[in-house]
């Protein structure tokens, strides 16, 4: 079914008004099924690794655009109502907005409870670093560079590709993103294993990482904070070869240009520091406020990106 107007507005309004609630069959938690099933069983099948982790990106990615289609395809040919409600859920499960600001709003509330090791719980639920020993600097850090990194994979990048492609192609990016969260590491198990998801998953952020500066600029300047220094200090300080992870590395930078804090640092994976470059100027502590705060410029990008979303539907030709 083709995307329209109407069918990216319901989706995203589901977004903002349910969130990821844990009743529903979400996509993503089968997608982490498979992908603990196929590892198990492809380790044992085949002794290449790289090939292996290959196997499973095509098999999961594929499944996951193949089976949306046919979900749509065969409810539209049921009922032209049950069709459009099809689609609308498996793209409102592609979006991310307001489970994103719920999780990170745990945070801060801890925080300011004060209770810091539950704020420590709290952020292990969003972020892959050691939170064991952070300090409250440390938590707020965290929680605003996942703000950040999730504004990027929850919300611009699924609507890039619902866009280009209609919602089959966001539950296969979706797919993607989900086996580079789960085996796409550096550690020891992974490295070869998951090369072929976290190489899949940096070329297809590649683009809306790149369309994130401006759509963080614009909002930050919507929201009263600086969009200047998001964009300068995007390109300056999360572009290229000054960061390993530039997908990652640019909606974050954006967000310290426009918070006028200062992120980065040593982060420690099963107790090993990693350091990771500075980004954005410390102008401001990073206290509990800086999190709503992280919040509000996530709403205000994800309304700017859906927004642009919309226009380009309209450009297309998209139809209500």
């Amino acid at each position: 079914m083709m995307l329209t107007w109407s069918l990216l507005a319901a989706a995203y309004a589901a977004d903002l008004a349910f969130g990821d609630p844990h009743w529903l069959p979400h996509p993503v938690r089968l997608m982490g099924v498979g992908i603990h099933a196929g590892e198990w069983l492809l380790r044992r099948l085949l002794p290449w690794e790289r090939v292996a982790g290959a196997v499973l990106v095509v098999v999961i990615v594929g499944a996951g655009y193949g089976l949306s289609a046919w979900v749509a395809h065969a409810a539209a040919r049921l009922s032209p109502v049950l069709g459009v409600a099809a689609t609308t859920v498996l793209l409102y499960t592609c979006l991310s907005t307001r489970a994103l600001a719920v999780e990170a709003r745990a945070v801060w509330q801890a925080l300011m409870a004060p209770d810091l090791p539950r704020a420590r719980t709290q952020v292990a639920r969003i972020v892959g670093r050691d939170t064991q020993l952070l300090d409250e600097p440390e938590v707020v850090r965290a929680t605003v560079e996942t703000i950040a990194e999730s504004t990027l994979d929850g919300i611009l990048s699924p609507l890039c590709y619902a866009v280009v492609g209609g919602v089959p192609l966001a539950v296969a990016y979706k797919a993607v993103n989900t086996l580079d969260s789960m085996i796409g590491h550096r550690s020891a198990r992974y490295r070869r294993f998951g090369w072929a998801a976290a190489t899949v998953d940096t070329w297809a952020n590649w683009l809306p990482a790149r369309l994130a500066p401006a759509i963080v600029a614009v909002a930050a300047r919507w929201r009263g904070v600086d969009g200047v220094a998001a964009w300068r200090c995007a390109w300056r300080d999360g572009a290229g070869p000054r960061h390993p992870v530039p997908n990652a590395g640019m909606p974050e930078a954006a967000f310290a240009g426009a918070l006028g804090v200062q992120l980065g640092g040593i982060n420690r994976y099963q107790g090993q520091p990693v350091p990771m470059p500075l980004m954005g100027a410390p102008r401001r502590p990073l206290t509990p406020a800086r999190i709503p705060e992280a919040i509000r410029l996530m709403y205000a990008s994800s309304w700017t990106a859906f927004g642009l979303a919309m226009a380009a539907l309209a450009i297309r030709g998209g139809g209500w």
